[in-house]
C-alpha cells in the first residue's frame, strides 16, 4: 500500500484573508488581476529601484549561462524572464509560466517574454527533462504544497539541471525585523494606496508581508528539496533578508 505523502504548505491559512484553500486561490487570482497594471511601479519604488539589479545577480550566482533552456515559474510581469533572456542569449530559450492571465498580459505587452504559458507550479505544462535551469522569484509563498511543487521542478529539469528560488526571509527577531515590518506591512501598503488608489493592490502588499512573516523556516525548504530528490540544496543570504535557495538534479 502506497504511503500518502505529507503536504508541506509554505505558510498556514491566513484567516484574515480567506477561510480555506479554495478561497486562498481565488483571493490570489482576484488580487493579482487587479494589481497587474500597478505591479511593476510598486515593486520598483518599494525596492528603491534595485529589483532588476538584484534579480540579475541572483540568476548569475545560480549558474544561469549562455545557451541554457530556462523556465521562469511564477513569472509575473516578466522581469526575471527578460533578464534571463539577456543572459542565455540567442542560443538559449526562456519559457515563462504564471497562473495569472492579467500578469502575463502585462509581461507580453512589455515585450519581456518570448514563450508565455499559463500554468501553476504544482502542475507545470512543461515536458519532463526539458530545461537546464528553473527559477521562481518571490512566489514560493503562493503555492499550495512545497513537496508537490518541488517534485514538478525535479521532473522538468534535465539531469544536472539547476534550481533557483528567490524569497524574502525576515529575521526571526531584532531591530531589523521591526524596521522591515514597519516598512513592508504598513508603509508600503499606505504608499500603494496613495499612488494607485487601488484597494486590492493595497491589501495584496499587506498580505505579502503576512506571508513572509508566517512562511516556513528556511530549513523546511531545504529539507523538502532534499526529500524529493534534489542534490546539494543550499541557501545564500543577501542583504540579510533575501534567501536564494539553490539545488541540482542528479546527473
Amino acid at each position: 500500500m502506497q504511503k500518502t505523502q505529507r503536504r508541506v504548505a509554505p505558510h498556514p491559512l491566513l484567516l484574515g484573508y480567506y477561510a480555506d484553500e479554495g478561497q486562498r486561490q481565488k483571493y490570489l487570482a482576484d488580487s493579482f488581476r487587479a494589481t497587474a497594471p500597478h505591479y511593476d511601479g510598486i515593486n520598483r519604488w518599494m525596492s528603491f529601484w534595485t529589483d532588476r539589479w538584484y534579480r540579475r545577480q541572483a540568476l548569475l550566482r545560480s549558474g544561469l549561462a549562455a545557451g541554457m533552456e530556462m523556465a521562469d515559474v511564477g513569472c509575473g510581469t516578466g522581469i526575471v524572464s527578460e533578464l534571463a533572456r539577456g543572459i542565455v542569449g540567442p542560443g538559449g530559450h526562456v519559457v515563462s509560466i504564471d497562473p495569472s492571465a492579467a500578469m502575463m498580459a502585462e509581461a507580453v505587452a512589455k515585450g519581456r517574454v518570448a514563450a508565455p504559458v499559463i500554468g501553476r507550479a504544482e502542475a507545470l505544462p512543461v515536458g519532463s527533462g526539458t530545461v537546464d535551469h528553473l527559477c521562481m522569484g518571490f512566489a514560493l509563498r503562493h503555492v499550495a504544497d512545497l513537496r508537490t511543487t518541488f517534485q514538478e521542478y525535479l521532473r522538468v529539469l534535465r539531469p544536472g539541471g539547476r534550481l533557483l528560488l528567490m524569497e524574502m526571509t525576515p529575521p526571526p527577531r531584532g531591530i531589523l525585523k521591526h524596521v522591515l515590518k514597519g516598512y513592508m506591512r504598513y508603509a508600503v501598503p499606505a504608499l500603494t494606496r496613495m499612488t494607485t488608489g487601488s484597494g486590492a493592490a493595497t491589501d495584496l502588499y499587506a498580505y505579502c508581508w503576512d506571508t513572509f512573516e508566517n512562511c516556513v523556516p528556511p530549513q523546511t525548504v531545504l529539507d523538502t528539496l532534499a526529500e524529493v530528490g534534489f542534490e546539494r540544496p543550499s541557501r545564500h543570504v543577501a542583504a540579510r533578508i533575501f534567501s536564494e535557495y539553490t539545488a541540482r538534479k542528479a546527473m
